[in-house]
Parts: C-alpha cells; structure tokens; sequence
C-alpha cells in the first residue's frame, strides 16, 4: 500500500473518535452532585461557635420576616466567613438546621426552633449589618456573639401605644382606599386599635393564633353593630372590611408564594396552610358575630357589591399612607418610614399606570413590584435599610385582603362557590404576580447595588433546581 492510501485510511479509522470528542462535553457538570468534602482547616471548637452563631443570626432573621432566600445565603456567608465553607442548611417553616461535614473529622450538626415575633425591620438591618461586619471587620467570635445579643436585646424604637397607631393608619388609609370618607376611616383606625389590644391580650395568655384572628375578626364585626345599634350614619361593611384586611395583610400569603418561587417548597406549603387556617379564622369570627346579629334582628352588612370610586389622588396620599404607617407597625426608624411612603406611593403609581395602559390587575401588580423590588436592592445599602422593607412596605397597598376575604366568606358563610373560588383564585393570582415581581425586581437589583456574592448564586442556583 502506498503511503498516499496508507495515510488516508488511518484518517477514516480516526473519524469516530473525532466525531466522539465533537460531541462529547469536556467540563464539570453544571451542578456538581454529592462532591467529597475538604479537611477542616479549624478547630472543632472554633467550628461549633462558629455554626452556633450563624445558626443564631439565621434564627433572629426568620423570626423578624427574612425570607428563606436572605437567610440562607446570610448563614452560608457567616458561617465561610470563619472558615467553614462545607456547610449545608435547610430550613422549614419553624426550625433551621445548619451541617458541617469536613473530610477529616466528625460532622457537626446543630438546630434550633424558630419562634416568629413579627416584622421588625429595625432589628432586622441590625442583624444585616453584623453580618456584614463580620466580614469586613474580622470580629471575633465572642465580640460576635456579644454584639449579636446586643441587637436582639435592644428595646423597640417607639414606644408601644405609638407602635399600635401604626395598625390604625393602615385600617384608615384601607378605609379610604375602599371609598369611605373621613369618618370610615376614624371608626376603622379605632376599631383596629381595639382589635390589636385585644389580640395581644390574648398573645400574652398564650392563645393560639387561629384563636387570635377569630378574636380579632369578632371585634371588627362587633363594632359594626355596635354603629348600627347606636344608628350612626357610617358605612358599617367598609368598618369590617378595613379591620379585616390589616388582620389578612399581616399573614404571609405572599411570603409563601415567594419563598415557592426561591426554590424553598417545604417553608412555602407549611405558609399557605397557615394564611388558609387564619384566614379561615377570620370568617369564623364574623360568621359568629353575624349569627348573633341576626338572631337580635340587627340589620348589619359586611360586604358590600362593590366599593366607591376615590380619586386618583386620594387613593395615592393613602396607598403611601398605608406604605408608611405599615413601616411604623413594623418597627421601622423614622428614615426607613419616609423611604416606605415613597416606595408605596412609587408602587400605587407604577401600578396605576400600568393598568391604565390595559394591563390586568395581576401584570399591573407584578409591574409595581418589579420596580419596587429593584429599588429597594439597589438604592437602600446607603441608608441602613434592609431591601425588604421597601419591597413588602411598597407592595402592602396591593396585597389582596379583600379578595380572600370575600372569597372565602362567598364559600363559608353565603355558600356560594362559585363567586368565592373566582375570587380566591384572582387573589391568588394577585399574591403570585406580587412575589414573582418582588423576587425579580431583587434579582435585577442585586448586581448594581453590590449584593451579589457566591451564597446568593448558590441559593439561587438551588431555586433553579429544586423542582
């Protein structure tokens, strides 16, 4: 054979192989499984206090309103701060556990119960802030855990009456929204007052929340026909329809549906059946009161068809309103307070105007969540204020009360359910449309406002696999 077809037929024996490394990948896989751990490069010592105060910060997160998102990339980050760069967290509805499992000595694994003590965006950037300080600063770990118990031991800003009036500026500013005039709103702000003494009356007897919200839903009705005995000239069903939804924006449908979103389905099914189990309470309170009400022969309404047109300017002085005073019961300072009433009024205009130009309710929720979220992530860092105070404070005025009000109260109390699950699935819509807008505005938001690190691609990597 000559050396011409001896050459040309070792090109056609090698065109498999090539065809094989043609096609063939030649890197990692995009999502390294079960990889071998490290050697610990600290002591077991150092490694357990170390995992005792991520787990500490990542608990006080949780308990003031973090999502699942922010608190485990926070604990990741605390935790490689210290050389622990191995570790694993998972986190359910009311406990966060934390993993350390080095190559070259025994696992560590801790947990601890998560107790919610509500929103509390002051402590919240507090805990942020030492978490950021850690980092930056090298503090040890006993200053750590020293500070770390000053912030969580630090009395609230205000003092409670002043906090409990932030409760009532969001049923006034509910009232307003709704179509009632200035004494609506009056009655509403005192009737929520009452409502909020009397379940923290209840919290400090140990009550269960489910308890709670069928008190609270007894006293909203209650005072409505308290209105109608004394025959004061007052829109009775706008009195318990704003009582109702502060007592539903409090729960965490959105929150559920957002940590849904993040790739966090455990936390997000145990918040669902929460809002359905109190939100359940609420008509129980009302089918209640309603129940003794007609028995007395009270004529009393609780829903109406429909709600009052209010004017454009009106509904944006109180969906910033209802920004502001949302921020105040939350226990935010007087800078993040300002920074929430424009956030509400940013997301009332944005949503405005999005509807105005043809879009649904849900898209123009989504469109006024989008930018508040993107807001809050890039433009907050300066202030000392934690990007979700602006993004729930801004969405506040567009969560959807009083839908799963009516919703539910159409299937419980009137038994129609066709109407009720109508409206149970816009809200749902709503809720869907608000956490999507508010993740995304944040994930847009992160690279400009400097918050983006390797924990956060690493949780979100985790949300774009957990299903």
């Amino acid at each position: 054979m000559n050396p011409v077809t001896q050459d040309r037929s070792r090109r056609f024996a090698r065109l498999p192989d090539r065809a094989r490394k043609a096609i063939s990948g030649s890197g990692p896989p995009t999502a390294p499984l079960a990889l071998r751990a490290q050697p610990s490069r600290v002591d077991a010592g150092t490694a357990r206090s170390a995992l005792g105060l991520a787990l500490r910060i990542g608990e006080s997160m949780m308990a003031v309103g973090a999502s699942a998102a922010d608190v485990t990339a926070t604990v990741l980050r605390v935790a490689a701060g210290y050389g622990l760069t191995d570790c694993q967290v998972d986190i359910t509805f009311t406990s966060l556990t934390i993993s350390y499992d080095p190559d070259d000595v025994p696992p560590i694994m801790l947990m601890r119960i998560v107790r919610p003590r509500g929103l509390d965006y002051t402590r919240l950037q507090g805990i942020t802030d030492l978490a950021a300080e850690l980092k930056t600063a090298g503090l040890g770990l006993e200053e750590a855990h020293r500070q770390l118990d000053d912030v969580l031991s630090a009395p609230h800003p205000y003092r409670r009456p002043i906090h409990a009036l932030g409760w009532s500026g969001v049923a006034a500013c509910v009232a307003v929204l709704l179509g009632g005039g200035w004494l609506v709103a009056l009655v509403a702000a005192v009737t929520t007052a009452a409502i909020e003494l009397t379940i923290r009356a209840l919290d400090r007897r140990g009550l269960p929340m489910f308890f709670q919200q069928v008190a609270g839903a007894a006293v909203a009705t209650g005072a409505a026909v308290l209105l109608v005995v004394g025959e004061v000239e007052v829109r009775t069903s706008l009195v318990v329809a704003a009582g109702i939804v502060v007592l539903l924006a409090g729960l965490s449908f959105v929150g559920a549906a957002e940590d849904a979103i993040s790739g966090f389905p455990v936390t997000a099914a145990a918040r669902a059946f929460e809002v359905l189990t109190l939100t359940t309470g609420i008509v129980v309170g009302i089918a209640a009161v309603l129940d003794l009400a007609q028995r007395a022969e009270v004529p009393l309404r609780v829903l109406d068809p429909g709600t009052s047109t209010v004017p454009s300017v009106v509904a944006l002085v109180a969906a910033a309103g209802m920004a502001a005073s949302w921020a105040l019961a939350s226990h935010a300072r007087p800078v993040a307070i300002a920074v929430a009433t424009v956030a509400g009024a940013l997301a009332w205009t944005t949503s405005s105007v999005a509807a105005a130009s043809g879009a649904g309710e849900a898209v123009a929720s989504a469109a006024a969540a989008v930018v508040v979220g993107f807001c809050g992530e890039t433009l907050t860092d300066r202030l000392r204020i934690p990007p979700l105070l602006v993004a729930v404070c801004g969405i506040v005025p567009l969560l959807p009360g009083l839908a799963i009000y009516r919703g539910l109260f159409a299937v419980v109390v009137e038994g129609d359910v066709g109407s009720g699950v109508n409206a149970l699935v816009g809200a749902a819509a709503i809720g869907l449309a608000l956490a999507a807008g508010v993740v995304l505005g944040r994930y847009l938001g992160r690279p400009l406002g400097g918050r983006r690190d390797r924990f956060d691609r690493r949780v979100r990597r985790h949300a774009t696999s957990a299903h």
